[in-house]
């Protein structure tokens, strides 16, 4: 942003500190809503923090907010590219802090594709309309490589799939520790969807704020304000794999988001240690003062190890004990595209080692069949155990 709009969304903190009850949450929904432009580039007018303030301070309504900024963008005779740009980031804005406002939330996939819709309601002519190719995205922190982002054949199946795996999911005697990775996992499985053509990490994190909410968290929607490109650079460095260049998935970084979000933990932030290459001095990323430890809901349930990525973790759950072609494991799954299969699931697994070749010598043996380690085995039976 730049400096005059820095110091007007800045100002946003005075509601917080002295602001009444209505005002503090109104400023911090809009602190939210304006701070995650940036994960695409995107910062607001002035014209929109000036509205902003008056719907915080209840002169106008959300709706009225709205309004008004249609109207400014509509009166616009010459538009330049930084109209373009400021036009969408004030837009989302004012339906996102309206979202967050409302206190409504579906827990499926229609609950998920409407929320997109109506975060870019009146912005993109696709607002809530699941992507028909497939896409890459050049990232900085992986050096202009890409994660593999799922085909777009396989998008509402994969939606579906994740989505009922966690509703049919227990925290009943997880630890803190392991709450936050179970749900960092779930998270990071969504967005590598990437169920849209646009506006992807933007609906995760609402949805992300949403499902916490659910969960019974007091959610600290400033984050997402503040972080929201560590947040998104978090999410890549997760579900990125290069074993190439000796990189494994790494979702510690989108972990120690939600632990600052959730237990306060003071991890520092930065984008610079995310990065694939490192300099030196940004190796090791450092944790401010005494970190919190995390409380030991004791219970006899079973704990289950987290010792897969989310994608073989869904593999290893559609296997029975025998052996299986690929073609059953796909069917299993619901996956169409083989390309997907195979880089995503399959591969991985092997990778993982938590599935074996009935015909180890000769990998492209035309009879070749594949069955579960005696590790995923292990797994997969805490999980059902847990999870009946």
């Amino acid at each position: 942003m730049n400096k005059d709009i820095i110091n007007e969304f800045a100002s946003f903190d005075e509601y917080l500190r002295q602001g009444e009850p209505s005002q503090k949450e109104s400023a911090e929904n809009w602190k939210t809503a304006i701070g995650l432009q940036a994960v695409d580039g995107l910062q607001p007018s002035a014209y929109l923090i000036d509205v902003a303030k008056r719907n915080i301070e209840g002169e106008i309504s959300l709706d009225e907010t709205r309004k008004l900024i249609d109207s400014y963008y509509q009166s616009k005779t010459v538009r330049t590219p930084k109209d373009e740009d400021e036009e969408e980031a004030d837009k989302v804005s004012a339906n996102i802090a309206k979202i967050l406002a409302s206190k409504t939330f579906a827990f499926n996939t229609n609950g998920y594709v409407s929320l997109h819709r109506r975060i870019f309601e009146g912005v993109f002519k696709h607002a809530g309309e699941i992507r028909q190719y497939d896409i890459s995205k050049k990232e900085w922190v992986l050096e202009g490589d890409s994660v593999n982002y799922l085909n777009w054949e396989d998008l509402r199946r994969a939606l579906d799939w994740d989505i009922e795996q966690e509703k049919n999911f227990s925290y009943k005697g997880l630890t803190d520790d392991e709450k936050i990775e179970h749900i960092a996992k779930f998270i990071s499985g969504i967005w590598q969807i990437h169920a849209f053509r646009e506006g992807n990490t933007r609906t995760t994190a609402i949805f992300t704020i949403q499902y916490l909410r659910s969960l019974g968290y007091e959610v600290n929607n400033e984050m997402f304000a503040k972080h929201s490109w560590y947040f998104r650079n978090a999410l890549v460095r997760a579900n990125y794999r290069n074993i190439q260049k000796g990189i494994d998935y790494s979702p510690i970084y989108l972990v120690r988001f939600f632990r600052n979000l959730l237990l306060k933990d003071s991890w520092v932030l930065k984008n610079r240690y995310l990065h694939i290459r490192p300099t030196d001095d940004w190796k090791e990323q450092p944790r401010i003062g005494t970190p919190q430890v995390p409380r030991n809901l004791s219970s006899s349930t079973p704990q289950v190890p987290h010792k897969f990525s989310q994608h073989v973790e869904t593999l290893i759950l559609s296997f029975n004990d025998e052996y299986m072609t690929s073609a059953e494991i796909m069917g299993a799954i619901g996956l169409k595209d083989r390309k997907s299969f195979s880089e995503l699931y399959l591969n991985a697994a092997l990778s993982e080692k938590a599935i074996e070749r009935k015909y180890p010598n000769t990998p492209r043996h035309p009879r070749q069949q594949y069955r579960m380690t005696e590790q995923a085995k292990t797994w997969k039976e805490g999980y059902e155990k847990k999870n009946k």
